[in-house]
């Protein structure tokens, strides 16, 4: 049954973040991970200064299934099967051992497979006390009243044939991403409720949501929607256009997958992240796929511990499944959100500063039909329509050089090029702002005035509606004739 347990799927990290939700079930502000290299001999240790466990109270975090999930439990409980302590730690080693203090009195339990296969009994076999040689890793807590240390040895399943210090880096790094996802909302402000550190390097929290960026599109108010388990609450967010990001935000803010993978739900249990990104299944007429268009799109959704049945929540806390009941709801939400993040990747967009409600002008506009999309030029456009009346007496060539460019356009090439490069293709307007874009303003500004005779009010109203320049209003109000 144990060696079974191991197949259930969890990751190195998100088996750690298993441990760390009992830690702050035991009331732990404090919890470190200590990853310690030495080949097949390399070892794991989470400790906490949670109130730790007496030694009735080890032996039920010790034993299997030991909670029933049906079983009413406080609202700030983040378990729910009784397991997560065992199955987490046996996805990841062999050898589990935890020791633990409470009011000054130690407990100390350890779970070792291959003493387990190698008796000649069918036992279930707790042994207590550390393993040979594993007394000294547990010395951290002699100098403490309360705490609980978990200890990971022989990790079979992170250190395989092959694997080196390197990879074991790269392990820490992964597990650093993920907590510091998953635990955000715990981690951040003034007023955290929880300190992680990995060896003793404190992780930094990192909010999906880009709360309080000035260049975000959109973000919805909070819903609240009713049920006979409890509230549940939502938030949907649209991000700023990578236009909008130097490069160590855009770097950061694209999460541990990357942004067309973190797109979607984000679910949340009293603050503890379960689901990152996805669409749960829903979309009409077919189901949702996490695609380029939508990468902007990310929704907080907040439901209680009560709800754990309803939205069959699995073991490892990676798998959600809305009720029926909600499904509708959703979805509305949810199809309303890619609309705008959509049009926000698709317009490079950005938070308006106008006060004006007049649209803005873009260069191109798209026309479907029956026999597909095409991508015109818009005539319509201050820069366009500037240069077709310069050239009125050349209307033809004009025309016939628009409509080369519209029919030629490598749109095939274009859409390769950002799927392969998991990028849209570079903007040099979008900085702040070039000397490139800068002239392109002033010779607009000048003919607006010079040629056809608008006053500089007008001219700067015009412009500020106008992509690119909307994005510059500080630039176009310093705009003087030249």
């Amino acid at each position: 049954m144990l060696e079974s347990l191991r197949g259930l799927g969890y990751s190195t990290a998100a088996a750690l973040a298993d441990i760390i939700d009992n830690s702050i079930a035991a009331k732990a502000t404090e919890v470190r991970l200590s990853f310690q290299w030495n080949g097949a001999r390399s070892r794991i240790l989470i400790l906490d200064n949670g109130v730790g466990m007496n030694d009735a109270e080890l032996e039920g975090a010790m034993r299997l299934g030991d909670k029933n999930p049906d079983t009413a439990r406080s609202a700030d409980d983040l378990g729910r099967f009784g397991m997560g302590l065992k199955t987490a730690s046996f996805s990841q080693c062999r050898r589990l051992t935890v020791s633990s203090m409470k009011d000054g009195i130690h407990s100390c339990l350890r779970w070792d497979l291959d003493l387990l296969a190698s008796s000649n009994n069918n036992d279930w076999l707790l042994f207590e006390g550390p393993a040979e040689g594993s007394a000294a890793h547990l010395n951290v807590l002699t100098d403490k009243s309360n705490g609980t240390l978990v200890l990971w040895e022989t990790l079979d399943r992170i250190v395989s044939k092959g694997f080196d210090a390197d990879d074991f880096n790269d392990v820490i790094d992964n597990v650093e991403a993920h907590l510091s996802m998953v635990f955000h909302r715990l981690l951040e402000g003034s007023s955290a409720r929880l300190k992680l550190l990995i060896n003793d390097r404190p992780v930094a929290p990192w909010d999906p949501f880009m709360s309080g960026h000035p260049g975000k599109p959109w973000v919805s108010p909070v819903t609240h929607r009713h049920t006979d388990y409890g509230t549940i609450s939502l938030q949907c967010h649209v991000l700023p256009h990578r236009d909008q990001l130097n490069n160590d935000e855009f770097e950061k803010n694209a999460g541990p997958s990357g942004w067309p993978a973190q797109q979607g739900f984000y679910i949340y249990r009293n603050g503890r992240l379960l689901l990152a990104g996805g669409w749960l299944g829903l979309g009409t007429p077919r189901r949702w796929n996490r695609d380029e268009a939508h990468r902007l799109a990310r929704i907080q959704l907040d439901i209680p511990n009560t709800a754990d049945m309803e939205w069959k929540i699995d073991v490892r806390k990676s798998v959600a499944r809305p009720p029926i009941a909600l499904r509708g709801w959703l979805t509305a939400h949810a199809t309303d959100t890619r609309t705008k993040a959509r049009n926000a990747f698709a317009f490079r967009a950005s938070p308006s500063t106008r006060t004006s409600s007049t649209p803005i002008v873009h260069a191109w506009r798209s026309s479907t039909t029956k026999a597909g999309t095409k991508h015109l030029i818009d005539r319509s456009h201050p820069a366009i329509a500037a240069a077709l009346s310069i050239c009125s007496d050349h209307a033809d060539v004009m025309d016939a050089m628009l409509k080369i460019i519209e029919e030629t356009v490598p749109v095939q090439r274009i859409w390769l090029d950002a799927m392969e490069q998991k990028e849209s293709p570079v903007n040099h307007f979008a900085e702040s702002p070039p000397d490139e874009l800068l002239h392109v303003l002033q010779v607009m500004f000048n003919d607006m005035i010079q040629r056809r005779g608008m006053s500089e009010e007008l001219a700067r109203q015009a412009l500020a509606c106008t992509e690119p320049f909307q994005k510059y209003p500080d630039a176009i109000k310093a705009l003087q004739i030249a």
